[in-house]
């Protein structure tokens, strides 16, 4: 079972040790600001594919946006206002009665990417998630980085404008709050499926300037980028966002880094989430 928590959606599927996604579901993520609704609508899309399931369900792995405690023994994502603290591991393992796995949702799409995705074969690179939020994944020496509390990647909230918009995290002018899809709703007043070319020109280029930074840091030459916001946009966005990283990223080490679609594109999270749940299962996944 693979499950995706977004700030927009809630995803399910049902994911074969090949990474073939046999059955999936979404719904609207509830706006309400009680933990259960949120869970309740969950439960009952994982409840939904487990009924439809014509196989064992032998482990669960959930992607979820951060912060959270290692493991993801709670998290408190910060575009799910419902949710601080919020048991998640136990509650997804009492509901299916597996071994259950939980990560930042951008972290395991790194994972799925390594496994199945653009990022076949490659030790060294950035897999990202634009969307509601904007959250990473870093691979690096062919390992996913978990850092201290198991936060380590989330290049949302690298500070891209001083002194910029207040974010949700307390700070001013991270990625996240100037180029999330929250952020661009806030400031033109429109969704960003309505998004004027000179906003896709600036998050694009905000983006850049994030993988810049990164690879500049951390000596790496790929970013995959996913999320509504990012694949919604296409390729403006991302030439916007190939120029500011030229731009900035000038190093040598660093010159010459790409940005590019995530390979999976819409069905990333999930094969993302199902290679925490195979790692989890002892299936290699042959990801990072």
């Amino acid at each position: 079972m693979a499950v995706d928590i977004g700030g927009t959606k809630l995803a399910a599927g049902l994911v074969a040790r090949d990474g073939a996604i046999v059955d999936a579901g979404r719904v609207p993520t509830p706006t309400s600001t009680d933990p259960e609704v949120l869970w309740d609508a969950l439960a009952g899309l994982i409840t939904g594919r487990l009924e439809r399931a014509g196989s064992t369900i032998v482990a669960c792995g959930v992607g979820c946006g951060g912060p959270m405690e290692p493991g993801g023994v709670t998290v408190s994502p910060l575009n799910l206002r419902a949710w601080r603290g919020f048991p998640l591991r136990a509650r997804v393992a009492s509901l299916l009665g597996v071994p259950t796995a939980v990560d930042n949702d951008a972290k395991a799409l790194a994972l799925g990417e390594g496994w199945l995705g653009a990022a076949v074969g490659r030790a060294n690179y950035l897999a990202m998630v634009v969307s509601t939020g904007v959250g990473g994944g870093i691979v690096l020496d062919g390992r996913l980085l978990d850092g201290r509390l198991g936060n380590a990647g989330h290049v949302g909230h690298v500070v891209v404008e001083p002194d910029g918009r207040r974010c949700s995290c307390g700070g001013k002018g991270c990625l996240e709050a100037e180029a999330s899809g929250s952020a661009i709703a806030a400031i033109t007043g429109r969704p960003p499926a309505d998004a004027t070319p000179e906003v896709i020109e600036r998050t694009g280029t905000l983006v850049g300037r994030a993988v810049a930074s990164v690879a500049n840091l951390l000596d790496l030459d790929l970013a995959l980028v996913a999320g509504s916001v990012a694949l919604g946009f296409g390729e403006p966005f991302f030439q916007a966002a190939r120029r500011e990283l030229a731009r900035r990223a000038r190093i040598s080490y660093a010159a010459g880094v790409r940005i590019e679609p995530a390979g999976r594109g819409a069905d990333g999270p999930l094969v993302g989430a199902a290679a925490l749940g195979w790692q989890l299962a002892g299936g290699a996944t042959g990801g990072a």
